[in-house]
């Protein structure tokens, strides 16, 4: 059975090692590049069924004898055969979702050869995902996805592999297919209708949607986006008008997409919040909500140029499309809100990619797909990556960068050494330190100075001015990064740019107005990923997030005692220890957690709100006396008037009805 590696940085290494392994058994099978897939299946909603022929055409990089594909564990191989109908044989490996196959005769390296598979299974989405605890696929009436990860036609190079594909469908009339390409109908069976797909770019064209009705179609600014969605069939248009902005600024910034307009389906429980395929876009309900969510919109429409037209040439280089994805919300937040919503989200990505220090990113192959350390790395440090290298080569020159890699690897692998290159070419830069820094090295720098201040006199001109006289120091000996060091004065600031070469770097700045005491400060922009004693408070947080999301309670309150070590006055810390020990039933230590949050520093400032608010649902859980208690507590939540995430209205509703605790699954 597959198994999800732990959250936490410290425990990461163990559960590499037999990611490592897995790795060399699949590397001792021969090196095969997919060019197509030509699928016919047919599709029973009510059943849940699906039966597929799919012919895989591939050139072996090498002389083949042994090939292998993914292909999920529900779908019951019945043969595969050669283009003569010779039956190959072949093998299944549970744990890996693999196929392994032994050719007769060997498949000359550089020669197109063919494998054609017979499959057929149910997918009812209860089955076990290649992706641990997430669906990608499932077949129900009332709709049906099958998206890539789900690995529900042979898979070679996950993500990596880029090809073409030719997709028919057959399901019952009154369905539609939705997938990547050019469609149209094809003769069918009586009572069934039949679509095919083509797509003729290399790219990743393996999702698909099967959906009851005509789309909610809306057209803005040239964009028509289509939609199918059931239980949030009220947000299609307010959905359809982002797509459509954010289609619109993303293009000014990459150029040309994969896909203009797109198809949007709704999913169900339990799959990603989103995952986009050339021209489609599967959101869940959750992720939808009752407003737009910005973040989420981008996302999904950058993901037209990084993944379906442009991607990664391993999963070593998985940053840059995971990275470009992320940090394209970053842009479009600033687009829409301003540079003071970037600087949010720049800090709140910093964070993130703090929570994972190994492996570099140039190892993210030995990451688990999809775990929080995988996007934690590829892309919360991918985007912190982006972000410090604008601030290195300025804004001019960034958006060239952006808008030059599409254009150039337009239905293409890239690499790190390949953006690098294009980096490099457009700033007349030699970069190598910063990406041998940033991505084939660990760990971030922890600043700290020591200045003086002299002041500067001459016989011709007795009020020079000043001299601020310093040295940086920092624990990583081959960092090397430029950073600013800002001085604030009786006058006018002064900024100088110093470039920090290993453990320790002296600098000098002039200035005419009388710097202020500690008025020094390094890198105050935030620019360089660094660690200080509130980001290790906030990564120790995010980590304890991330292990409660996991339902491991015990290491999430390690990392939150963590924090608290810190920084004891920490009000979100103690509300996150509050928050487990409610979770797990122990009021009385729940209670005293949210009694030391309002207590601490009240950032941010909800925590407030909710503390009281989740006092008042103890006490109406204790029950009795108790009820005076919750009411006052429920008051006390009012006259704060913060009503982030209804916090107002939930207190409203405990005065009005006590909070009644909800029913373990197992009761």
């Amino acid at each position: 059975m597959r198994t999800r590696i732990k959250l936490a940085a410290l425990v990461v290494a163990p559960a590499l090692i037999g990611q490592g392994q897995l790795a060399r058994q699949v590397q001792q099978q021969q090196r095969i590049d997919v060019q197509d897939y030509a699928i016919d299946m047919r599709i029973d909603p009510s059943a849940q069924t699906l039966t597929a022929t799919a012919k895989v055409s591939f050139i072996p990089l090498d002389d083949a004898t042994t090939v292998s594909f993914e292909l999920n564990n529900a779908l019951s191989l019945d043969k595969v055969t050669d283009d003569q109908g010779h039956q190959i044989p072949a093998s299944r490996t549970q744990q890996d979702m693999s196929v392994r196959l032994s050719l007769p005769q060997s498949a000359p390296r550089g020669k197109l050869s063919s494998l054609i598979f017979y499959y057929d299974g149910k997918l009812t989405g209860d089955e076990e995902s290649p992706v641990f605890g997430i669906k990608f696929a499932a077949i129900h009436p009332e709709v049906s996805y099958l998206m890539y990860p789900a690995r529900w036609f042979p898979v070679n190079d996950y993500t990596t592999d880029r090809f073409t594909s030719d997709l028919k469908v057959t399901v019952p009339m009154g369905y539609r297919v939705v997938a990547s390409g050019t469609s149209s109908n094809e003769p069918a069976p009586d009572g069934m209708t039949t679509t095919r797909y083509q797509f003729k770019q290399s790219s990743f064209p393996g999702s698909l949607a099967v959906v009851r009705g005509e789309p909610r179609a809306v057209t803005s600014g040239g964009v028509t986006t289509n939609f199918y969605f059931r239980e949030t069939a009220g947000m299609a248009d307010a959905y359809g008008q982002e797509f459509a902005r954010a289609m619109e600024y993303l293009t000014s910034l990459y150029g040309t997409p994969a896909q203009r307009n797109l198809a949007v389906i709704e999913t169900e429980a339990g799959t990603p919040n989103g995952y986009a395929a050339p021209g489609l876009v599967f959101l869940a309900p959750r992720a939808i909500g009752k407003e737009v969510n910005l973040k989420l919109v981008a996302n999904n429409v950058a993901r037209q140029w990084w993944g379906a037209l442009v991607s990664p040439a391993t999963r070593n280089h998985m940053w840059i499309e995971n990275g470009l994805a992320r940090y394209s919300e970053l842009l479009y937040v600033e687009h829409i809100n301003g540079p003071g919503a970037l600087e949010q989200e720049v800090h709140d990505t910093y964070i993130t990619a703090l929570t994972v220090d190994q492996p570099p990113l140039i190892q993210s192959a030995r990451l688990e797909d999809y775990s929080p350390e995988f996007w934690a790395a590829t892309a919360g440090k991918g985007a912190a990556v982006l972000h410090m290298l604008r601030g290195v080569i300025g804004d001019d020159n960034f958006f060239k960068v952006l808008n030059a890699v599409p254009q150039r690897f337009a239905w293409k692998s890239i690499s790190t050494d390949d953006f690098r290159k294009v980096v490099e070419e457009v700033t007349g830069q030699n970069l190598n330190y910063f990406f041998l820094q940033w991505i084939e090295s660990s760990g971030a720098p922890e600043f700290t100075m020591t200045s003086t201040t002299l002041r500067v006199t001459s016989a011709s001109n007795p009020n020079k001015g000043f001299e601020v006289r310093g040295k940086i120091n920092q624990d990583l000996d081959l960092f090397q990064m430029p950073v600013q060091v800002h001085v604030e004065t009786e006058g006018t600031p002064q900024d100088k740019v110093v470039q920090v070469v290993g453990t320790s770097t002296e600098f000098s700045i002039d200035t005419f107005g009388k710097p202020r005491p500690g008025g020094v400060t390094i890198d105050p922009k935030g620019l360089v990923l660094h660690w200080d004693s509130a980001t290790r408070v906030a990564v120790a947080i995010r980590r304890g997030e991330q292990f409660v999301d996991a339902g491991d309670f015990s290491e999430a309150l390690k990392e939150y005692q963590k924090a608290l070590d810190v920084n004891r006055q920490s009000s979100l810390a103690h509300y996150r220890v509050a928050e487990v020990f409610f979770l797990q039933g122990n009021y009385q230590s729940s209670l005293n957690a949210y009694r030391e949050a309002l207590d601490g520093d009240l950032q941010p400032k909800w925590t407030e709100v909710w503390s009281h608010v989740k006092m008042g649902y103890i006490f109406d859980i204790i029950g009795g006396s108790s009820r005076e208690r919750a009411v006052n507590e429920y008051k006390q939540a009012l006259r704060t008037k913060d009503d982030t995430q209804g916090a107002l209205e939930e207190a409203q509703k405990g005065i009005e009805t006590p909070y009644q605790r909800a029913k373990a699954s197992n009761q």
